[in-house]
């Protein structure tokens, strides 16, 4: 195989020139590779099932199917052919009894030949209240190396950074523990950040983040915060970029910084850490870094009082005037706190970050210059094996339970049409077989023989009570509809939300909660209610709340800091605040509580009242 060309099946290490000048040509072998393998995409991934089968052959989960064949005698095309037809779909559900097995110990070859010492915990999991694990192997490690330099290498062709320029990164790791069988468990952020690829990606990239491994995997997400922030500012005349694995850690932060920046000047100008860092370690690691700065911790503060008047209306570019932009995931469940985002960016340059999940990275973004709503990812074919549903909009069968689709039969990636959406299915070198991912994606073009896909929403329908079918999607456009009422006639700003089918008495009712920073008339937020309520456009909604099958919509507002409540609880669940995503919708208790608990006025929606008359 040419030189330039690395092997197919296992992650590109040996970047001889992958390093940052400045110049957008650094990058070349790492975007070559990706150029050669996504230009022969569909020969990759029958070559990639190949070896993970190989890999694997005879594990425990697999020898229902395969146990018949001798799938070591096979040509990789006919291999690929029998898996996709005896080897059924499958859902997390079908895996967790082999990981529990796992995670209690057992060390026979259950979902790969490989020794599976760590588990991860997934960010679904423990919103919902439990903790569900998947696999995680140094393949893993390896693989979300190989996409932070693979997007590092598109970033710098469009904005070049300084080599040994600092990166303001809001990362934060969970505390780990052990299983019954002695595996560790963490969410895969933490195992990245501690990892040795997580050194090599600074090395390589020659940009540095600013906070020691003692900040990151400091255990407390306000005293990591805090930290970062003050480093940041420490070094805010070298910082490139900045980051964060998801938008919703760098809104928390900046909201975090209004109320403490005055503490956090004061440790610049003398060389301090406050009193709320009770972490020894991280207090010697911190003290270790700063020194007293009177001059910035002048310019600071000047800045700051003059972003006050303004709401901290460019906040970023003010204290940080060589960031050239900032990057984190910002779709799907991220998109609400874009409108924040961009309050405090001031036209820098927002630029989405990869898609993946737990269970696989999935795309990298080739067009870092488009903003966050028009981002697509192009599939890295050496991750893992991918397959794709086939859905169609279910306009018209209104039978209660069910899916917002109708499916087609799983097709792999070197068929999918442009346009068409699809349901993701992960086959990987973890041990997962045929797993739906539960991710729905549009087809938006190619990139050489690749895809380039378009996030749409998680598949799961997560308002529902009667007919009524609506998703994560839905719920986010009504939301938007309501709080453009609240923006276009009040000061009043949309914090965050979140939402219940309340089926405890019939009729059941949607309940909406907002948590709203500034004051607003009772008339604006009943307005906002019925914007909401005749703004679901699913049939289903619409013929039950005529017919009073489903009840009026309620809108709840709550006490300011109800959300972070929320994100204290999630992470006293064992996650870590780089993973949390506000849940869109919830049943889990403990969340309920705190919802209701927190509630200060309520509202009913007459919108649909006319109609019931009739």
């Amino acid at each position: 195989m040419p030189q330039h060309q690395p092997t197919l099946m296992e992650p590109v290490l040996s970047y001889n020139n992958s390093t940052n000048n400045g110049n957008g040509n650094s990058d070349y072998d790492i975007i070559s590779w990706f150029e050669d393998v996504s230009q022969n995409a569909g020969f990759v991934q029958t070559q990639l099932l190949f070896q993970i089968l190989k890999q694997n052959y005879g594990v425990e989960y697999l020898k229902k199917w395969l146990g018949s064949y001798n799938i070591l005698e096979m040509d990789a095309c006919a291999l690929e052919s029998l898996f996709s037809s005896v080897v059924p779909l499958a859902s997390h559900a079908d895996f967790e009894p082999f990981i529990q097995r796992i995670a209690d110990g057992d060390t026979a070859p259950l979902l790969t030949q490989q020794p599976i010492t760590t588990l991860s915990l997934s960010s679904s999991g423990t919103t919902e209240g439990r903790q569900k694990f998947v696999p995680f192997t140094r393949h893993s490690a390896q693989t979300t190396l190989q996409i932070f330099t693979l997007a590092a290498a598109y970033r710098s062709r469009i904005y070049p950074i300084r080599q040994g320029g600092r990166i303001l990164e809001f990362i934060y790791s969970s505390n780990r523990f052990k299983t019954k069988g002695g595996l560790t468990v963490g969410t895969a952020t933490t195992h990245y950040y501690a990892s040795e690829e997580f050194n090599i990606k600074q090395h390589k990239t020659k940009s540095f983040t600013c906070s020691p491994q003692e900040v990151i995997s400091g255990g407390d997400y306000k005293q990591s915060t805090y930290c970062h922030l003050l480093l940041g500012l420490f070094f805010s005349d070298q910082v490139e970029f900045i980051t964060s694995a998801f938008i919703y850690s760098m809104v928390q932060a900046f909201t975090t910084f209004e109320e403490l920046w005055r503490e956090i000047c004061n440790d610049i100008r003398d060389g301090t850490l406050s009193s709320r860092i009770k972490s020894p370690k991280m207090r010697k690691a911190v003290l270790d870094i700063i020194s007293p700065n009177p001059n910035l911790a002048a310019k600071l503060e000047d800045a700051c009082k003059g972003l006050e008047v303004v709401d901290w209306f460019g906040l970023i570019p003010k204290l940080w005037p060589n960031a050239k932009y900032v990057y984190s995931i910002m779709t799907g469940s991220m998109q609400p706190y874009l409108k924040k985002l961009r309050h405090y960016a001031n036209g820098l340059p927002l630029v989405s970050a990869d898609y993946g999940s737990t269970e696989s990275w999935i795309g990298v973004n080739v067009d870092p210059s488009l903003p966050p709503e028009d981002v697509t990812f192009a599939v890295v074919p050496t991750f893992s094996y991918f397959e794709f549903i086939p859905l169609h909009r279910n306009e018209k069968n209104f039978s209660s339970g069910g899916d917002d689709f109708i499916e087609d039969k799983p097709i792999p990636l070197s068929q999918i049409k442009v346009g068409q959406e699809y349901e993701v299915v992960l086959t990987t070198f973890t041990g997962l077989y045929r797993c739906r991912l539960g991710d729905v994606v549009e087809v938006a073009g190619f990139h050489n023989g690749t895809p380039k896909l378009n996030f749409v929403c998680r598949r799961k329908l997560i308002l529902t009570i009667n007919i009524d079918k609506n998703t994560e999607k839905d719920l986010q456009l009504v939301v938007e509809r309501g709080s453009h009422i609240l923006n276009m006639t009040s000061r009043g700003e949309l914090v965050d939300f979140t939402s219940y089918a309340d089926v405890s008495k019939q009729p059941g009712h949607y309940v909406i909660y907002w948590e709203i920073k500034g004051e607003v008339e009772d008339k604006i937020l009943g307005a906002c209610c019925n914007e909401m309520d005749k703004s679901f456009a699913d049939h289903g909604y619409v013929v039950s709340r005529k017919t009073n099958s489903i009840g009026p919509l309620e809108l709840c507002v709550l006490e300011s800091g109800t959300f972070k409540k929320i994100l204290d609880s999630f992470i006293a669940n064992g996650a870590a605040l780089s993973q949390f995503k506000t849940p869109r919708c919830t049943n889990n208790h403990v969340l309920l509580k705190i919802l209701n608990t927190c509630t200060t006025k309520k509202f009913r929606s007459t919108a649909y009242n006319s109609s019931m008359e009739q």
